[in-house]
């Protein structure tokens, strides 16, 4: 399995789990959901990157930069490592991955 399938995956569950986390402790209702929607969206491609279809790095590639872009607007705000600065982290390694299977 490559890196990039890796980091999706493990991506997507960190978007889940997160929005689960968010949900229990501050009973954020739209962390839930869009936890569970870019979870599940990550989860897509990486089924689709795990069967080489072509769309599937760049559905993963959109969701991995819109989540850095909104988890760094989070950082910047909060001045708080977690979970912001975790998910910046994770994310730039999965583009990171992505990038490299693309090319």
């Amino acid at each position: 399995m490559s890196p990039a399938i890796v980091m999706t995956f493990i991506y997507a569950v960190l978007s889940v789990v997160g929005g689960i986390i968010g949900y229990q402790k501050a009973g954020s209702k739209p962390s839930l959901i869009a936890g569970i929607i870019t979870g599940i969206l990550l989860l897509v491609a990486g089924v689709g990157l795990l069967q080489m279809a072509a769309w599937a790095s760049w559905l993963a590639i959109a969701v991995a930069l819109l989540l850095v872009i909104v988890f760094i607007g989070r950082l910047l705000k909060t001045r708080k490592f977690m979970p912001a600065g975790l998910m910046v982290i994770v994310g730039v390694a999965t583009l990171i991955a992505l990038f490299q299977a693309v090319a």
